[in-house]
């Protein structure tokens, strides 16, 4: 899932320092806002291996790098649908489950989703998971609607509602595998279709509401949201609510609500995984190991508010985070999620052509 260097990131690397040729070190390419920086410092000194942590906001940037080869990087995090289809390519090495002693840790109901995309748990493990739904700004959607809150994809997929919040301003993050999903869902199609017709029914409907759509990106509603810059977004559980607790810490009277709508909504997971080339693998299984401690699973769940793989972490995550259905769902909120696979590659051309008219109006 996600964005740009934090500060504390970019402190982390100041006080490390450039490497050496006698440093161990670990390259790492994540989605950025997905981990505490603190934990960061804290396997530096721990095992002596320096991390150089680069960050990205699309599986699709992930993914071209990584068919291009040579990228450098030891330690990748793709979403499950992209895994699947990174490991058919080839570009990705299994892991050597016995260098990972920390794998008894994993959430077995977790590791059993992740393996529709990757059989026998070879290439990947989870680190998070999460939900696709709705956050908005709670005054502004009252001034507009009442005192109805959101709770159904109507409110926001229907073009008379959408236009509702326009004025007050609408993201939705730049994910085709997303928003196609959730619109298909909505339209009562099957959200995981492989049938192009079904990929021009959505976006000839995402087409008509376009209009009303500020911006598609995948990091900077976070911020949009809690500076109150805008009032709706679709984008993802764990972002939702650091956009709530941005506000809180600012004190600037903005409240943020997050929903996973009554129909339903998209569950995906974000694995890690180590690239075919990696230049450092011993330090890649250091690392990832270090990760599903279930004391280090939670510090990066209380601070990015993303539910993680590693089920022994669960007693030691902060008690308004796992207590809330938004991020880790009870059984009933379970049963109306939905997951998807990979496309072929030749749908995904036509996925990502579509995704590219629906965003630029042509």
């Amino acid at each position: 899932m996600k964005k740009t260097l934090t500060a504390l990131l970019l402190a982390s690397a100041a006080l490390l320092g450039p490497a050496t040729a006698a440093e161990r070190v670990v390259n790492v390419f994540n989605w950025s806002d997905y981990i505490d920086p603190k934990v960061l410092d804290d396997f530096t000194r721990e095992t002596g291996v320096k991390v150089v942590y680069d960050t990205y906001d699309s599986n699709e940037i992930l993914e071209t790098r990584l068919l291009a080869g040579a990228t450098g990087y030891d330690v990748v995090v793709p979403s499950a649908t992209f895994l699947s289809r990174e490991i058919a390519a080839g570009v990705l090495q299994p892991l050597d489950k016995s260098k990972l002693p920390n794998a008894k840790n994993l959430w077995p109901e977790i590791s059993e989703m992740l393996q529709r995309y990757d059989p026998g748990g070879q290439y990947a493990v989870d680190y998070m998971w999460y939900t696709t739904g709705v956050a908005y700004n709670t005054a502004k959607i009252k001034e507009r609607i009442g005192d109805k809150p959101i709770t159904s994809w109507e409110q926001v997929l229907k073009p008379e509602n959408l236009k509702k919040f326009a004025d007050c301003g609408v993201y939705m993050i730049d994910s085709p595998e997303d928003i196609f999903s959730v619109t298909l869902n909505f339209l009562k199609l099957n959200p995981n279709s492989k049938n192009p017709d079904d990929i021009k029914r959505a976006e000839d409907y995402l087409a008509g509401l376009r209009r009303y759509v500020k911006k598609f990106h995948s990091s900077e509603y976070i911020n949009a949201l809690a500076n109150g810059d805008i009032c709706v977004a679709i984008g993802w559980s764990g972002d939702s609510f650091q956009a709530r607790n941005r506000a809180r810490e600012a004190g600037n009277g903005v409240d943020i609500a997050y929903v996973i709508p009554k129909e339903g909504a998209l569950v995906t997971l974000d694995a890690l995984a180590i690239p075919k080339d990696a230049p450092h693998p011993e330090e890649a299984r250091l690392f990832i190991d270090y990760l599903m401690r279930p004391d280090v699973a939670a510090r990066n769940t209380n601070a990015t508010h993303f539910a993680n793989g590693v089920g022994t972490s669960k007693p030691l995550v902060d008690p308004s985070i796992i207590g809330n259905d938004a991020i880790y769902p009870d059984d009933a909120t379970m049963k109306r999620l939905f997951a998807v696979t990979a496309p072929d590659v030749a749908l995904q051309r036509t996925i990502t052509r579509a995704w590219t008219r629906v965003k630029t109006g042509r």
